[in-house]
């Protein structure tokens, strides 16, 4: 049987861009579908109907929703090439914790950054710097966040570099500055294909976020 695979995505969506890169290091081709967030398809609503939100990975018919879980399954399904978890139980656990500490953090600082005004976003900046300063030290010396090999945090967490221009400009902040080591990091995973290919430059996004602010009477 031809196995079919769809991915339901947002060319700007630090999520989607994780089950991209999965994928991608997983070799496995699928058809990708550019959503429009503000108009969003029946296919969409019909195989996301609780959260009505991207990406949702579509395979043989199938719809799994949110990125981690889907980056679970990826690797469960095509076991075959490039794991993205650990085999040990403790390394499995630890590596699932950071991905929910980027989910449950980065995110919601970084968005508080350049949605809110005044005080609400000083704090946002600095919760967002203390942050990515944890997840620095967690990194260490290490070439990525599973020792040697490019896995599970790193495909959780790279895709927000695309957006660090975003947190520097209306954060007044300088992640480079504060954060060398995972700039780096950054920089290393993005020599990889997979990466490379699933996230747009940040100049894009900033501009992106530019013209919702201003549609959010915040510019």
């Amino acid at each position: 049987m031809t196995e079919e695979v769809i991915l339901l995505d947002f060319w700007a969506s630090m999520y989607g861009m994780r089950t991209r890169i999965a994928l991608a290091e997983k070799r496995v081709k699928y058809h990708y579908r550019e959503e429009d967030l503000w108009n969003k398809s029946s296919l969409l609503l019909q195989m996301n109907p609780v959260h009505k939100k991207i990406p949702v990975l579509i395979h043989n018919g199938k719809p799994l929703c949110e990125s981690l879980f889907q980056l679970e399954y990826i690797d469960e399904t095509w076991p075959e090439e490039n794991p993205l978890l650990p085999s040990d139980p403790y390394k499995r656990a630890r590596a699932k914790f950071w991905a929910d500490i980027i989910d449950k953090k980065v995110n919601v600082a970084g968005r508080r950054i350049w949605t809110t005004k005044g005080e609400e976003k000083e704090e946002a900046s600095k919760e967002l710097i203390e942050i990515l300063k944890t997840l620095e030290s967690e990194l260490g010396d290490k070439d990525y966040f599973g020792e040697e090999t490019f896995g599970y945090v790193d495909i959780a967490l790279i895709g927000f570099y695309s957006w660090f221009g975003v947190y520097d400009k209306y954060g007044n902040i300088n992640i480079e500055s504060e954060c060398p080591k995972l700039i780096a990091w950054a920089k290393r995973c993005l020599q990889r294909e997979s990466v490379a290919k699933a996230l747009p430059e940040s100049e894009k996004i900033t501009t992106f976020i530019s013209e919702r602010r201003k549609k959010l009477e915040l510019e």
